[in-house]
């Protein structure tokens, strides 16, 4: 997968021109089309806090109420705050001023994920979802007795996995290894704890007491209705980081990047996962991992359109276009969970043989 300086330029002038080709494009269809899924959303989120007054009817309720959560968080959210609507000048669907319902801030998220994460994607040591600072995700990960937990500590983030985004800022981790102080976070505090106050108030609190005798039906719907957001997130987006081929980078490989060579990182550093049109939207379109790494910004309805493009040009360029469908991404990263869990074997004992790509 070595291109030469020439092949790198190439690759992202092609690249560019993808880019260019759907900005120049951008209009009344992808307009309508967010505003759309922000009714259907909406609209779902009333039904099932409506459905929850009828007791037999409990389990829609739930189900339809994960789905609100899920839009909203996954292709309503995710892409407004990445600013891929800022375009249309409208101020609810602006990357400034959105706020999903979730416990992370949406300021807060904006650092560590849009800067923090797409600047520095799997450079070790800068890209901090790399194990989100409690899992050892990869092999150059140095291995401690801390990780045997690992496939806990995994389940555990993906049950809490909102909870988990809001403390990713506080780095935990290194405050316990005493490279950070608690005192450093103390700007970030307030915003968690009121955006906490704010859902608590919301999911717990307010709208099962609008239920009166229903509010222990009406709390653990809501809080199923979280979990199952919570559940969907973590899998889609640890298969579109973590499955085997998945490269990681070191900072002095990454040094004064030109824009092939960072495109070459977004591309070889993620995975996508196949499947039909509502999977993807309910995906938030990071079904296609790939082309939101490389295009973080544009419309993420618009990159099942790109993604043939994409990976023709990386057949020219002799890269692997790393998909597959759900189950085989998701059994790679819980495979590579448990591996990684166990120390490395001694240098003469046999080596670790690397899982297949996904073709």
């Amino acid at each position: 997968m070595k291109l030469t300086p020439e092949q790198l330029e190439a690759f992202g002038e092609e690249l560019d021109a993808v880019r260019r080709r759907i900005l120049d494009d951008l209009g009344e269809d992808d307009a309508a089309y967010i505003r759309t899924v922000v009714r259907a959303k909406n609209g779902l989120e009333v039904a099932g806090r409506l459905l929850f007054y009828l007791p037999p009817a409990w389990p829609l309720a739930v189900a339809t109420l994960s789905v609100a959560k899920i839009l909203d968080n996954m292709e309503i959210g995710h892409n407004v705050m990445h600013g891929q609507y800022d375009w249309m000048g409208d101020p609810a669907l602006s990357s400034r001023m959105y706020e999903w319902d979730n416990v992370c801030p949406s300021e807060q998220w904006k650092h560590s994920h849009n800067y923090l994460h797409h600047t520095y994607t799997n450079i070790l040591g800068k890209d901090r979802d790399i194990g989100y600072g409690i899992l050892r995700m990869d092999e150059d990960q140095p291995w401690h007795p801390y990780y045997l937990g690992n496939p806990l500590y995994a389940f555990l983030l993906m049950v809490f996995f909102e909870w988990g985004v809001a403390m990713h800022d506080l780095e935990v981790e290194n405050i316990v290894a005493g490279r950070r102080k608690m005192s450093d976070n103390r700007a970030l505090h307030a915003g968690i704890m009121r955006k906490v106050r704010r859902q608590a108030l919301k999911d717990y609190v307010l709208f099962p007491a609008l239920t009166g005798p229903l509010f222990p039906l009406t709390l653990a719907g809501n809080a199923t209705a979280n979990l199952v957001r919570n559940v969907w997130a973590f899998n889609i987006i640890f298969c579109g980081h973590f499955p085997a081929g998945v490269a990681t980078f070191s900072q002095e490989e990454c040094e004064d990047e030109t824009r092939g060579q960072w495109y070459l990182r977004q591309l070889l550093g993620s995975a996508n996962i196949t499947g039909g049109r509502l999977f993807h939207v309910m995906t938030g379109n990071l079904s296609h991992q790939i082309e939101h790494h490389l295009f973080p910004d544009l419309p993420a309805r618009r990159y099942p359109e790109i993604a043939d493009k994409v990976r023709e040009i990386c057949a020219r360029y002799g890269l692997e276009y790393n998909t597959g469908p759900l189950r085989r991404q998701l059994g790679s990263v819980a495979r590579k969970i448990v591996r990684l869990a166990l120390p490395p074997r001694p240098r003469g004992e046999g080596h670790v043989v690397a899982e297949p790509v996904a073709a």
